[in-house]
């Protein structure tokens, strides 16, 4: 873990908090404490944590990867799926027989699951160990409910939403040594009918651009060779913002930084991704050319019941419009199968929305309801059996595909930024501009560095050469 600590002097209030805590800390164990943080769901819960370690280290904690060797635990939770929820309960759960063993120790949980009322009075009421329990705009406030929760021996539970207040310069542990997270926006105004992220992120709230520019400049000053942009939906950025900005002007802009590094973003929503940001793409070279764009569903019927915003047709033009502006682009996306309503024929027109766009590769889920959204009490009579039945047939259709386009890759060039090495095969693992992953025999050492890789053959995954 890279330790790129900004001024900690985000918050005065909480500055304060964190220097007494660092005193007490090492007066009540005798030595610098250490934290153990598990994260669940999706990057912008990934990013979240790097800020709660960058808090934890200002205020005196070191990092552990095992919960027995910890003084301050906290899981970062996810409400976009049940299984994720189901994990949390279970870890947490787990930490009973902990916290009795050693009931000097701290237990924290916070993100989305935990923004949900029903969710933090679950944990208040069935979990009595678990000492903070916080939400997802609140999180600056950590070192303050670390030293009120030591100082009075009270249980803290804060979940407050401040639609307007965007807290800037808060510290940072990147998990990464090259590649970085940057969020540009939080919230989500959409409500899908399925989703319960704007329920627990707010309304969308964008950065200023300034502040990004001045982020993303100081990440490729130290070095990071990829920067990802995150946000519920970054096509709407700029809402709210005074000054005349929007998402495809901030892309130019950064493109614009001196350096050496690749563009990524996510996630886009079809209805606000414009043929500017497309033209966008294809002008700047630091970009990506790889449009991850969750159609969810092939049926206009079911977009309609999704609240989705867009037809099957107006994303089918947009995928057309997308391949005639950006040379050698590729396409992921999301599907959710078995929505409430949803009938065969329904489905269908999923598949051959597929057959039709032939995606790279897809993510691809059963509908899991969530409490709290319109979807979840909608009529659902397709039996789980039968969902699992279409899931399959997804499956087995998108493989097909994959198959056949793979020799569309083999003898093309790409610039690959090499990330790991494969436990499996000993290259290195790397993604190309256009997203595709290829493996690549090679030195260690290139790990974190762009290469030009020649695709020669596909091997369980694309195998790739060096081109000197």
């Amino acid at each position: 873990m890279s330790d790129s600590i900004k001024n900690p002097l985000y918050d005065a209030q909480q500055t304060a908090f964190a220097e007494k805590l660092k005193d007490m800390l090492l007066a009540r164990h005798g030595k610098k404490p250490k934290a153990y943080i598990v994260t669940y769901g999706c990057q912008q819960n990934v990013s979240d944590s790097e800020k709660i370690k960058g808090m934890l280290h200002v205020c005196g904690y070191e990092f552990t990867d095992s919960p027995e060797d910890a003084q301050f635990i906290l899981f970062n939770t996810c409400a976009v799926r049940g299984h994720a929820e189901d994990r949390v309960l279970g870890n947490v759960g787990a930490m009973k027989k902990h916290k009795k063993e050693n009931p000097d120790i701290i237990i924290a949980i916070c993100g989305c699951m935990a923004q949900q009322q029903v969710n933090a009075d679950r944990f208040t009421k069935s979990y009595p160990y678990v000492d903070i329990i916080f939400g997802t705009q609140v999180t600056h406030r950590l070192p303050e409910f670390i030293y009120k929760r030591i100082t009075s021996q009270k249980r803290i539970k804060e979940l407050a939403l401040d639609n307007e207040k965007i807290v800037e310069n808060v510290p940072i542990c990147r998990d990464g040594t090259f590649k970085a997270f940057v969020s540009v926006m939080y919230g989500c105004n959409n409500f899908c009918s399925y989703c319960i992220v704007p329920y627990v992120r707010g309304a969308e709230r964008s950065r200023e651009s300034k502040e990004i520019i001045k982020e993303v400049e100081e990440l490729v000053a130290a070095g990071y060779k990829e920067i990802m942009l995150l946000g519920q939906n970054v096509n709407s950025y700029g809402l709210g913002l005074k000054e005349d900005i929007n998402f495809a002007r901030l892309l130019r802009r950064i493109n614009e930084i001196d350096g050496d590094f690749r563009i990524r973003f996510m996630t886009s929503h079809p209805k606000d991704c414009t043929i500017e940001l497309l033209e966008t793409i294809r002008d700047c070279e630091k970009i990506e050319r790889h449009l991850h764009l969750p159609f969810q569903s092939g049926s206009n019927r079911i977009l309609k019941m999704m609240n989705r915003r867009y037809t099957r047709e107006s994303y089918l033009s947009l995928i057309e419009s997308a391949k005639e502006i950006i040379p050698d682009v590729t396409f992921t996306s999301d599907i959710i199968v078995g929505f409430p309503g949803e009938t065969k024929p329904d489905f269908e027109e999923t598949l051959s929305l597929i057959k039709q766009v032939e995606f790279l590769s897809l993510f691809t889920f059963i509908y899991s309801p969530r409490n709290g959204t319109p979807a979840a009490i909608m009529d659902d009579p397709v039996s789980r059996e039968e969902k699992g039945e279409w899931f399959s047939r997804l499956l087995k259709l998108q493989e097909e595909i994959e198959n056949k386009k793979r020799e569309e890759y083999i003898g093309k060039t790409y610039r690959v930024l090499a990330e790991e090495i494969s436990v499996k095969t000993g290259r290195l693992v790397g993604k190309s501009s256009n997203g595709i992953g290829v493996e690549f025999p090679a030195n260690k050492n290139l790990i974190g560095e762009f290469c030009t890789v020649k695709i020669i053959g596909y091997e369980n995954a694309f195998i790739g050469e060096i081109i000197r």
